[in-house]
């Protein structure tokens, strides 16, 4: 047991470098993590990542508020909508089966990881001309907190791309205000899953130091590695871990299908990039990039 408290502590310190340097992806690590290496219930196991994710979210937004990555009000009003819905979720999840949730987990996984690897456009010089109004930004703060309570996924990579989209916030201050929402919703999800949920607090503590201490890194590494190679390979690795997620979830003969759709797919895009072809996976923008650079 302590061989297995000390792998899953050790490798935590990945949940954190995702947060610090992607603004996101810490609960889409945690939970397979505390699931499948830590033995823990898949319940417990989602409210553990709610409360790691969000102090380790607390410890990055303070590395990027000093960058001046973070808007305030606007993180305000989104992570307030985010509160409600996460407690509501994680109400709802305490009463939920656990195969349901992590088959629910898993399909948020796969979800993300394809919305990773093809990218979205900079909007940076658009940040200005796509204001929405603010019923539209708690309404989506409301749907994407629920989704975080419910199943302990879906902040950062759901949260930046509404900050993009609907405040209109350029890349670098939607991944240091996601931060602040992420934090909001990871905390109301844990108080409605409490109602429900025991945890084991020192495990608690010690994943969540060894987070922290990879955000802080993270936060470091932004300005060093690219954002979108990391991204990219990040997206393939939550692939893989979705679809063994869903595999381990669904019965015989669900999961060596998956499995083998999954490893077909990941072949074809290792060619692709081999070879230097065109990738379905890949977004129109980065499909552009080889014909840019030849004018």
């Amino acid at each position: 047991m302590e061989i297995t408290t000390f792998i899953v502590v050790s490798l935590a310190v990945l949940v954190g470098l995702s947060l610090g340097l992607l603004g996101g992806g810490g609960s889409i690590l945690v939970v397979p993590l505390l699931t499948y290496i830590g033995g823990l219930d898949p319940k417990e196991a989602i409210a553990t990542s709610l409360f790691v994710v969000g102090a380790t979210s607390l410890v990055s937004l303070v590395g990027h508020a000093r960058k001046g990555n973070v808007q305030w009000r606007t993180g305000l009003i989104f992570g307030a909508a985010g509160m409600v819905g996460a407690f509501g979720g994680g109400l709802a999840g305490g009463y939920i089966p656990g195969t349901a949730l992590m088959t629910g987990f898993a399909i948020m996984m796969i979800a993300t990881a394809g919305a990773m690897i093809r990218g979205r456009k900079d909007r940076d010089g658009q940040a200005q001309a796509h204001h929405h109004p603010l019923w539209r930004i708690l309404l989506d703060g409301l749907v994407v907190g629920a989704a975080t309570g419910l199943v302990g996924a879906g902040g950062g990579f759901l949260v930046v791309p509404a900050l993009v989209l609907l405040a209109g916030l350029p890349m670098t201050a939607a991944v240091g205000t996601s931060l602040l929402v992420i934090a909001m919703k990871s905390f109301a999800g844990l108080g409605g899953y409490l109602t429900s949920v025991s945890l084991d607090w020192p495990l608690v503590a010690a994943v969540t130091a060894a987070a922290i201490l990879g955000s802080l890194v993270g936060v470091r590494l932004t300005s060093v590695v690219p954002e979108k190679a990391l991204r990219k390979g990040f997206g393939y690795f939550v692939l893989l871990m979705g679809a063994f997620v869903l595999s381990q979830e669904l019965p015989f003969p669900a999961a060596p299908i998956i499995l083998g759709v999954v490893g077909v797919i990941a072949a074809v895009v290792a060619v692709c990039l081999l070879i230097g072809g065109r990738c379905p996976l890949r977004s129109p923008q980065d499909r552009a990039e080889p014909a840019l650079r030849t004018l």
